[in-house]
Protein backbone atom coordinates (compact mmCIF):
# COMPACT_ATOMS: atom_id res chain seq x y z
CA UNK A 1 0.00 0.00 0.00
CA UNK A 2 1.71 2.94 -1.01
CA UNK A 3 1.76 5.89 0.56
CA UNK A 4 1.30 9.86 -0.61
CA UNK A 5 3.08 12.23 0.59
CA UNK A 6 1.12 15.46 1.57
CA UNK A 7 2.90 18.38 0.64
CA UNK A 8 2.04 21.71 3.02
CA UNK A 9 2.39 24.75 0.74
CA UNK A 10 5.07 27.11 0.85
CA UNK A 11 4.51 30.24 2.55
CA UNK A 12 5.75 33.22 2.23
CA UNK A 13 8.45 34.26 3.97
CA UNK A 14 7.23 36.74 6.29
CA UNK A 15 9.65 39.11 5.63
CA UNK A 16 9.05 39.69 2.26
CA UNK A 17 6.47 42.24 1.16
CA UNK A 18 3.90 41.77 -1.05
CA UNK A 19 4.35 42.26 -4.04
CA UNK A 20 1.93 45.00 -4.26
CA UNK A 21 3.46 46.74 -2.19
CA UNK A 22 6.99 46.81 -3.89
CA UNK A 23 5.50 47.96 -6.66
CA UNK A 24 4.10 50.66 -5.40
CA UNK A 25 7.48 51.91 -3.64
CA UNK A 26 9.10 51.76 -6.72
CA UNK A 27 6.58 54.31 -7.90
CA UNK A 28 6.97 56.31 -5.20
CA UNK A 29 10.97 56.10 -5.63
CA UNK A 30 10.88 57.23 -9.11
CA UNK A 31 8.34 60.23 -8.43
CA UNK A 32 10.91 61.31 -6.12
CA UNK A 33 14.03 60.79 -8.39
CA UNK A 34 12.64 63.08 -11.24
CA UNK A 35 11.38 65.78 -8.35
CA UNK A 36 15.19 66.19 -7.70
CA UNK A 37 16.49 66.26 -10.78
CA UNK A 38 17.72 69.44 -12.83
CA UNK A 39 15.06 70.51 -15.52
CA UNK A 40 17.07 69.43 -18.81
CA UNK A 41 18.56 72.18 -20.24
CA UNK A 42 17.47 73.79 -23.44
CA UNK A 43 19.76 73.62 -26.24
CA UNK A 44 18.48 77.21 -27.63
CA UNK A 45 19.61 78.76 -24.04
CA UNK A 46 22.94 81.38 -24.37
CA UNK A 47 25.85 80.19 -23.42
CA UNK A 48 27.64 81.87 -20.39
CA UNK A 49 29.66 85.28 -20.43
CA UNK A 50 33.17 85.10 -21.92
CA UNK A 51 35.98 85.96 -18.95
CA UNK A 52 37.94 89.31 -20.54
CA UNK A 53 41.00 90.04 -18.59
CA UNK A 54 40.92 93.36 -20.13
CA UNK A 55 38.75 96.44 -18.07
CA UNK A 56 36.56 98.92 -19.92
CA UNK A 57 39.58 101.51 -18.09
CA UNK A 58 42.45 99.82 -19.67
CA UNK A 59 41.02 99.85 -22.98
CA UNK A 60 40.17 103.73 -22.60
CA UNK A 61 44.10 104.19 -21.52
CA UNK A 62 45.27 102.40 -23.94
CA UNK A 63 43.20 104.12 -26.85
CA UNK A 64 43.99 107.54 -25.57
CA UNK A 65 47.73 106.45 -25.45
CA UNK A 66 47.53 105.47 -29.52
CA UNK A 67 46.06 108.65 -30.19
CA UNK A 68 48.31 110.63 -28.45
CA UNK A 69 51.01 108.44 -30.09
CA UNK A 70 49.95 108.73 -33.84
CA UNK A 71 49.62 112.63 -32.66
CA UNK A 72 53.30 113.39 -31.82
CA UNK A 73 54.59 111.42 -34.68
CA UNK A 74 51.73 113.22 -37.08
CA UNK A 75 53.36 116.75 -35.44
CA UNK A 76 57.17 115.45 -35.78
CA UNK A 77 57.02 114.54 -39.30
CA UNK A 78 55.11 117.92 -40.00
CA UNK A 79 58.29 119.46 -38.33
CA UNK A 80 60.51 117.58 -40.57
CA UNK A 81 58.42 118.50 -43.43
CA UNK A 82 58.98 122.22 -42.61
CA UNK A 83 62.68 121.60 -42.03
CA UNK A 84 62.90 120.06 -45.66
CA UNK A 85 61.29 122.79 -47.19
CA UNK A 86 63.73 125.06 -45.80
CA UNK A 87 60.99 126.65 -43.34
CA UNK A 88 62.85 126.81 -39.90
CA UNK A 89 60.36 128.69 -38.20
CA UNK A 90 57.78 126.54 -38.94
CA UNK A 91 59.95 123.52 -38.30
CA UNK A 92 60.87 125.16 -34.86
CA UNK A 93 57.43 125.61 -33.65
CA UNK A 94 56.14 122.32 -34.56
CA UNK A 95 59.33 120.57 -32.72
CA UNK A 96 59.01 122.83 -29.75
CA UNK A 97 55.42 121.45 -29.75
CA UNK A 98 56.34 117.82 -29.26
CA UNK A 99 58.70 118.35 -27.10
CA UNK A 100 56.05 120.51 -25.22
CA UNK A 101 52.97 117.72 -25.40
CA UNK A 102 54.18 115.02 -25.50
CA UNK A 103 57.92 114.65 -23.00
CA UNK A 104 56.93 112.03 -21.49
CA UNK A 105 57.63 110.13 -25.01
CA UNK A 106 60.95 108.68 -25.43
CA UNK A 107 61.00 109.47 -29.28
CA UNK A 108 60.65 113.34 -28.64
CA UNK A 109 64.65 113.54 -28.00
CA UNK A 110 64.90 112.94 -31.53
CA UNK A 111 62.46 116.44 -32.12
CA UNK A 112 65.00 118.28 -29.70
CA UNK A 113 67.56 117.35 -32.42
CA UNK A 114 65.55 118.68 -34.75
CA UNK A 115 64.86 122.07 -32.54
CA UNK A 116 68.45 122.47 -31.53
CA UNK A 117 69.34 122.88 -35.44
CA UNK A 118 66.36 125.03 -36.22
CA UNK A 119 67.09 127.12 -33.54
CA UNK A 120 70.50 127.65 -34.47
CA UNK A 121 69.38 129.36 -38.05
CA UNK A 122 66.68 131.49 -36.94
CA UNK A 123 67.06 131.63 -32.86
CA UNK A 124 69.50 131.52 -30.46
CA UNK A 125 72.77 129.58 -31.38
CA UNK A 126 73.68 129.88 -27.63
CA UNK A 127 70.36 128.02 -26.95
CA UNK A 128 71.07 125.71 -30.00
CA UNK A 129 73.82 124.93 -28.46
CA UNK A 130 73.14 123.61 -24.97
CA UNK A 131 69.93 121.88 -26.17
CA UNK A 132 72.51 119.91 -28.57
CA UNK A 133 74.76 119.18 -25.19
CA UNK A 134 72.19 118.17 -23.42
CA UNK A 135 70.66 116.17 -26.01
CA UNK A 136 74.24 115.16 -27.28
CA UNK A 137 74.27 113.07 -23.56
CA UNK A 138 70.35 111.79 -23.66
CA UNK A 139 70.94 110.42 -27.44
CA UNK A 140 74.93 109.20 -26.79
CA UNK A 141 75.34 107.49 -30.14
CA UNK A 142 72.96 109.27 -32.48
CA UNK A 143 75.37 110.67 -35.25
CA UNK A 144 73.49 113.46 -36.43
CA UNK A 145 73.50 115.26 -32.91
CA UNK A 146 77.40 114.43 -32.51
CA UNK A 147 77.99 115.53 -35.86
CA UNK A 148 75.92 119.39 -35.50
CA UNK A 149 77.40 119.71 -32.01
CA UNK A 150 80.94 119.57 -33.61
CA UNK A 151 80.38 122.00 -36.39
CA UNK A 152 78.47 124.50 -33.59
CA UNK A 153 81.56 124.20 -30.89
CA UNK A 154 84.18 124.99 -33.57
CA UNK A 155 82.13 127.57 -35.19
CA UNK A 156 80.89 129.96 -31.79
CA UNK A 157 82.43 128.11 -29.39
CA UNK A 158 86.05 128.04 -30.57
CA UNK A 159 86.68 124.90 -29.28
CA UNK A 160 88.57 122.77 -31.63
CA UNK A 161 89.36 119.73 -29.33
CA UNK A 162 85.83 119.20 -28.39
CA UNK A 163 84.49 119.98 -31.67
CA UNK A 164 87.03 117.11 -33.17
CA UNK A 165 86.31 114.63 -30.45
CA UNK A 166 82.04 114.84 -31.10
CA UNK A 167 82.91 114.98 -34.96
CA UNK A 168 84.99 111.44 -34.34
CA UNK A 169 81.75 109.54 -32.72
CA UNK A 170 79.81 111.21 -35.55
CA UNK A 171 81.88 109.66 -38.52
CA UNK A 172 82.49 106.14 -36.93
CA UNK A 173 78.67 105.78 -36.37
CA UNK A 174 77.64 107.37 -39.83
CA UNK A 175 81.06 108.47 -42.10
CA UNK A 176 78.20 110.33 -44.29
CA UNK A 177 78.54 113.20 -41.96
CA UNK A 178 81.79 114.36 -43.51
CA UNK A 179 79.94 114.69 -46.58
CA UNK A 180 78.54 118.35 -47.01
CA UNK A 181 76.39 117.33 -49.88
CA UNK A 182 74.50 114.51 -47.48
CA UNK A 183 74.03 117.02 -44.69
CA UNK A 184 72.51 119.54 -46.97
CA UNK A 185 70.26 117.33 -49.12
CA UNK A 186 69.42 114.55 -47.27
CA UNK A 187 69.15 115.70 -43.61
CA UNK A 188 68.30 118.78 -44.63
CA UNK A 189 70.47 120.71 -42.38
CA UNK A 190 69.92 125.20 -42.18
CA UNK A 191 72.40 126.69 -44.42
CA UNK A 192 74.23 128.75 -41.16
CA UNK A 193 75.10 124.80 -39.80
CA UNK A 194 76.39 123.41 -43.10
CA UNK A 195 78.25 126.96 -43.57
CA UNK A 196 79.81 125.77 -39.67
CA UNK A 197 80.50 122.11 -40.67
CA UNK A 198 82.29 123.19 -43.83
CA UNK A 199 84.81 125.58 -41.74
CA UNK A 200 85.41 122.73 -38.99
CA UNK A 201 86.12 120.09 -42.16
CA UNK A 202 88.40 122.52 -44.00
CA UNK A 203 89.92 123.95 -40.67
CA UNK A 204 89.25 127.58 -41.94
Amino acid sequence: MSTTKLHRPLLSSPLSPPRGHCRTRRSILLLLSSALLPPPTSLSASPPPTFNPVSEFERNASAELSRRVSEAIRLLELARDFQARGDFSQALDSFSLVIKDYKDFAFTDYARVGRALALYEVGDRDEAIAEMEDVSISLKGYPEIHAALAAALYEDKHAPLLAENQFTIATLLDPHYADISYVRETRHWPPSLISSLQHFITLS
